[in-house]
């Protein structure tokens, strides 16, 4: 059976539960959204953008 490229990506619940079983952390969704940000993996269009420019969204450590 052939697996579309779509289908062997890991989802943000995959992520988390790596991440706690391996490092024993328990990480959000916004922060993994923003390693792969940085590591340049492109996610698709943000459909929750902030309502105003001066709200504060935390950054990952």
């Amino acid at each position: 059976m052939d697996l579309t490229s779509e289908e062997s990506k890991a989802t943000y619940g995959e992520i988390e539960n790596y991440v706690l079983e391996h490092n024993g952390l328990k990480v959000s969704s916004l922060y993994i959204a923003q390693v792969k940000q940085r590591c340049g993996i492109i996610e698709r269009e943000n459909y929750n953008m902030l309502k105003s420019e001066n709200s504060r969204q935390p950054k990952c450590t």
